[in-house]
């Protein structure tokens, strides 16, 4: 296949604003479809028939939406390095639209978990595609900026989501807010993805720039993919580890904080308002981790922010009012902004071109399998106790320990400053990449 003209796909933020400002606005509706059920569905349970201290039961739609999404995370990878992103990011927005028809007309809370199949397969197609599609247009010493200004605005949008549909909810109901608020975002991201051009050529001429012909046929299949960096490189398995334990904090958050505070006398609002707040700082604190990282190195933000998550969590665990549960969910919020995009950016740092797709697909597949995992660790260990609480402080323990963890077997990784008005086109001198595969990664053989 015939290489793209590299003048007309030059890489850099600045270079591809307008495409770049596009993936930014469909990842902010990504955002939204996520951030709409997190706040409402666990505090009105009741109403699809799930029983008080029924905290297995309950977490069973995150469970159904962590295997489903990991899962997609890996199918898109493959499929976005084969056919192109932009394909996969469509058929991601199409999978949308059951999801507010299920919970509107719901009878029982089986059709919720239903539902969140259909969430996983649009999140694990959409936001994947637009965070790959992201770093295909920046250069390599802007992956991190790349990576946190997708995170940032995603969970922006999780974030304003949670709050607004749970003011929405009380005035007019949780099944007709979800209804309205979810069809409204997929028209209109929809409507917005007549402007996305797909990113693969990019790649192309990215690949072609390091000497090597463009096509994917001698590439490392996507199990060979897997299985490396899953299991036989070092600090791809520690990454992989990182996103299974950051995603069973979030779990923690969108199914046991709001029973947890709920006990606690807060009201709907009051519980969207905290758990929003979470994910605004989450988000916005993004702007400028990511960009960090590209500066002082991965190793030291993502160590850091599994840090302060474990201790904003076990504040949280400790306190009794919203006095101390807001500065907690802040805290909780750096930390994973610190920690989230860098992990992606780390993962993306040890991947060729023409394999992005499948080693972040990879990543991703752990990570939010992580969902799943805490679903099951963390509603059962709350079934057991008939609190939220242990599940809680179990979750902060988990956290401090990966840190532990990352801070041992991940290499450092520190690239360079990219010279003002350069595009970078080639990985950083101290950004290792992944050791030989099978079908070895050579110039010529991707």
């Amino acid at each position: 296949m015939t290489p793209a003209p590299a003048a007309a796909h030059r890489r850099g933020i600045a270079a591809n604003r307008g495409q770049f400002a596009l993936q930014t606005l469909q990842v902010f509706f990504v955002g939204l479809m996520i951030g709409m059920e997190r706040a409402v569905l666990p505090t009105v349970a009741r109403d699809f028939g799930v029983a008080p201290g029924a905290f297995l039961f309950l977490a069973s739609f995150v469970l159904s939406f962590g295997l489903v999404k990991g899962a997609l995370n890996l199918v898109a990878g493959g499929l976005a390095d084969r056919f192109g992103r932009k394909p996969v990011l469509v058929a991601g927005w199409l999978a949308a639209i059951p999801i507010p028809l299920l919970i509107a007309a719901a009878p029982n809370w089986w059709w919720i978990v239903a539902a969140n199949v259909f969430l996983g397969v649009s999140q694990g197609f959409t936001w994947t595609m637009t965070v790959t599609s992201q770093i295909d247009l920046a250069g390599s010493r802007q992956r991190g900026l790349a990576v946190g200004l997708n995170e940032a605005t995603g969970y922006a949008a999780v974030g304003l989501a949670g709050l607004g549909a749970a003011l929405l909810a009380h005035f007019v109901g949780a099944r007709t807010a979800l209804l309205g608020f979810g069809l409204t975002t997929i028209a209109a991201a929809l409507l917005a993805l007549f402007g996305v051009r797909d990113t693969l050529p990019w790649v192309r001429v990215e690949h072609a720039e390091g000497g090597a012909p463009a096509g994917p046929r001698d590439a490392p299949g996507l199990w060979a993919i897997f299985l490396r960096m899953s299991f036989r490189d070092r600090a791809g398995r520690a990454i992989c580890q990182g996103g299974v334990v950051n995603k069973i904090a979030d779990t923690m958050v969108w199914v046991m904080f709001p029973l947890f505070f709920k006990a606690r006398g807060a009201g709907l609002v009051e519980i969207g308002g905290l758990t929003g707040a979470y994910a605004m700082v989450w988000g916005l604190s993004q702007l400028w981790t990511g960009h960090l990282a590209d500066r002082v190195g991965r190793k030291r933000p993502i160590v850091a922010g599994f840090f302060l998550l474990a201790a904003g969590t076990a504040a949280s665990a400790l306190g009794r009012s919203a006095g101390v549960w807001l500065p907690s969910a802040a805290v909780m919020g750096l930390g994973m902004a610190l920690l989230y995009p860098n992990l992606i950016a780390a993962m993306a740092d040890r991947a060729p071109p023409l394999i992005r797709g499948k080693a972040l697909g990879t990543y991703r597949y752990w990570r939010d399998t992580g969902y799943a995992i805490g679903a099951l660790l963390l509603g059962g260990i709350a079934e057991i106790s008939g609190a939220a609480l242990p599940a809680i402080g179990l979750t902060a323990a988990l956290v401090a320990g990966s840190g532990l963890w990352i801070a041992v077997a991940l290499d450092e990784i520190t690239p360079d400053p990219e010279p003002p008005g350069e595009a970078a086109s080639r990985p950083p001198p101290s950004s290792p990449p992944i050791p030989p595969l099978p079908r070895a990664i050579v110039p010529g053989r991707i």
